[in-house]
């Protein structure tokens, strides 16, 4: 299948190379289909030719190893500055992870696209509304959202980009239908209608407001245990919060 690709004309980007990982993914999919409608599911499961969200939340990442979606690459972040919003903010003239989502957005409400476009519209918004709930993936542009952060993660080399993605997830060694449980617990009819009522602007600038936490780690950049158990509740709440704004905006679209 080759997408569309005319209408993205974005750069090749080296970082952000993946967000949340496999499991993470997986379990904001999960949240997502235990906050969606009935019809909303029926409907996008009908435009996922059966599968379901969590099965189809890691596409974009997958799709990588294909040259044809390179142009895709920065549509998983966003770059702001520290004492910035994204509107004071200078844009990538080639996107991001938010212009992104309200395109998407924006074209799956017309009813209009062919099935194959369909199709790959709405993988790249479940996984992108994830992306951008992950903290790094609304990066400081001098470090690359942590990625030039090198660390030692349970004394294996790694940087504070790559913990945040996957290894503060992959280090408790659930399974993602373990997981989403454990965050669904969380979930209230006040948090559920306060989160869904926000915009992807919200979501980026939540991520900022972690910064400060993420970033302090020793000099000689060795984080372990200490470091999982101050931030997996953070953790927990950005996959939460995207599993439920997903299942919002999915609603909106296909409820």
């Amino acid at each position: 299948m080759r997408l569309t690709i005319s209408l993205f004309t974005l750069l090749l980007s080296p970082f952000y190379l993946f967000s949340w990982g496999v499991t993470g993914h997986r379990v904001i999919g999960t949240i997502a289909e235990w906050h969606m409608t009935d019809a909303a599911k029926h409907r996008v499961m009908g435009v996922l030719h059966g599968a379901t969200v969590a099965e189809v939340g890691n596409w974009m990442d997958d799709i990588k190893s294909d040259p044809t979606y390179d142009s895709l690459y920065n549509w998983h972040f966003v770059t702001i500055p520290d004492g910035f919003t994204y509107e004071q903010s200078e844009k990538n003239p080639n996107g991001d992870v938010i212009k992104g989502i309200n395109f998407l957005i924006d074209a799956l409400k017309t009813d209009e696209l062919k099935k194959q476009i369909e199709e790959a519209y709405l993988k790249m918004l479940i996984h992108m509304v994830a992306d951008v709930h992950q903290p790094l993936h609304v990066g400081r542009p001098e470090d690359k959202g942590g990625n030039t952060i090198k660390v030692e993660w349970f004394w294996s080399k790694s940087n504070l980009h790559r913990v945040w993605d996957s290894g503060l997830i992959d280090s408790q060694q659930y399974s993602f239908s373990e997981l989403a449980p454990i965050v669904n617990r969380d979930a209230t009819n006040k948090n559920v209608n306060e989160w869904q009522n926000s915009n992807a602007v919200d979501w980026a600038h939540e991520s900022m407001s972690f910064r400060k936490a993420i970033y302090n780690i020793p000099t000689d950049g060795k984080i372990n245990y200490k470091y999982r158990f101050d931030h997996w509740d953070t953790v927990k709440l950005r996959l939460l919060q995207a599993g439920i704004r997903l299942a919002g905006v999915l609603n909106e679209i296909y409820g």
